[in-house]
């Protein structure tokens, strides 16, 4: 139906093959964090990790992420020499077996939550998006030049009253929450202990004046067509991460949030190995799109499956829900995917923290009692689905 494989941040993670290997998972996600971002990834340190991960019975089955520099994304001078290493990297993790690599094009800043353990009723936690709470850190603590034209008049009210009775405590955790727990080992950009990582991340701002929608998609454009004559050599898939949440964010633009810039970046650069990494989770986070309709029309050209769920609240918020539940419909999702394309290596994304994860240390999302109740959850839908299949019984979604 689909390859179980678990996001795994290499031999420091506290989370280790072993304790994969016990709970049914059968592939590796993961990359060569250690090497910094733009630097050419090496049989050596590749044929390294990928030997160990197979001296455990697992395989690497996607590379999540070979970070794609921010100069590529906005065309800096040193653009072509990026592209020309990101070129070497992918033929060596080609040569090597590794063959399916997950990227993202989102300018500056990854995946946006404003809350790291927003309290469920039942005692665990979940990453959660407050739009007043990200209005604040926009507006107050970033002071982001013509912010506030990106927000309501009544949402400009509740940030004025936010700020009368919000602490210095919480304003560091939102800072901490918005740019440095997520952004840190997602792309490297701020890390835990940078000194002043609000005027880091206006610099970071300050490289994509000018740069606009039309822009963005041009370089994007530029970088796939050069690395696609490498991918077709060496039979690698590269998979673009939706944008997370997909909608213009402090005045940066994002070019894969919907229907039609999934259709556009395919089509820009019309290769079977320029696909997408359908995540449920951050296309479901936006209103405007079904997840249902975005897989069964773009299955044909996606290479990995981020599977989870988001509900959407009140006034622009959402909460990573149940995966059983909320508007990523995972599965039906499964049935799409496992009638039209089976066998894709998909990961359970974004777990609860539960159990204790709260205390052990995990990146932020990636506890692992959480995600291993998500993997179970996953688990028994794609045997209802096979079951489904196994007995030709139509289910419509």
């Amino acid at each position: 139906m689909m390859e179980k494989t678990w996001r795994w941040f290499g031999k420091k993670d506290k989370i280790t093959l072993p304790m994969l290997r016990q709970i049914g998972v059968e592939g590796i996600v993961t990359a060569l964090h250690e090497v910094p971002n733009g630097d050419i990834w090496t049989e050596e340190a590749i044929n390294d990790l990928k030997s160990y991960i197979e001296s455990y019975g697992l395989r690497w089955s996607v590379v999540e992420s070979l970070p794609v520099c921010e100069a590529i994304k906005y065309a800096g001078p040193e653009r072509d020499q990026l592209i020309e290493n990101y070129k070497v990297s992918l033929a060596n993790l080609g040569k090597c077996g590794v063959k399916t690599v997950c990227y993202n094009f989102m300018p500056v800043i990854d995946w946006v939550r404003t809350d790291l353990q927003h309290p469920w009723a039942d005692g665990s936690s979940s990453l959660y998006f407050d739009r007043v709470r990200f209005a604040y850190f926009d507006t107050m603590i970033l002071k982001r030049k013509g912010a506030e034209a990106d927000y309501t008049e009544e949402e400009l009210r509740k940030v004025a009253e936010l700020d009368k009775v919000i602490t210095e405590a919480e304003k560091d955790e939102l800072i901490d929450s918005i740019i440095v727990k997520t952004q840190g080992f997602v792309n490297g950009n701020i890390k835990e202990g940078d000194k002043n990582p609000v005027a880091i991340f206006r610099n970071l701002l300050a490289l994509y004046d000018g740069i606009d929608r039309a822009a963005l998609r041009e370089n994007m454009r530029y970088f796939l067509a050069a690395i696609m004559p490498v991918c077709e050599e060496y039979g690698v898939n590269m998979c673009v991460h939706p944008d997370d949440p997909p909608f213009q964010i402090l005045g940066l633009p994002r070019i894969v949030t919907n229907e039609e810039d999934i259709a556009w970046f395919l089509n820009a650069v019309d290769n079977p190995h320029n696909g997408l990494t359908f995540c449920a989770g951050s296309l479901s986070a936006g209103e405007h799109n079904d997840t249902r309709e975005l897989a069964k029309k773009f299955a044909s050209r996606t290479h990995f499956v981020h599977l989870r769920s988001t509900a959407a609240m009140p006034g622009g918020n959402f909460i990573e829900s149940s995966h059983l539940e909320g508007r990523g419909h995972v599965i039906d999702l499964i049935r799409i995917f496992g009638q039209i394309k089976p066998g894709l290596p998909m990961r359970v994304d974004h777990g609860r923290t539960m159990l204790g994860d709260e205390d052990k240390g995990y990146n932020a999302g990636y506890s692992f009692h959480g995600r291993m109740l998500a993997l179970a959850q996953v688990e028994g839908m794609m045997a209802v689905v096979e079951d489904e299949m196994k007995r030709n019984i139509k289910v419509e979604y």
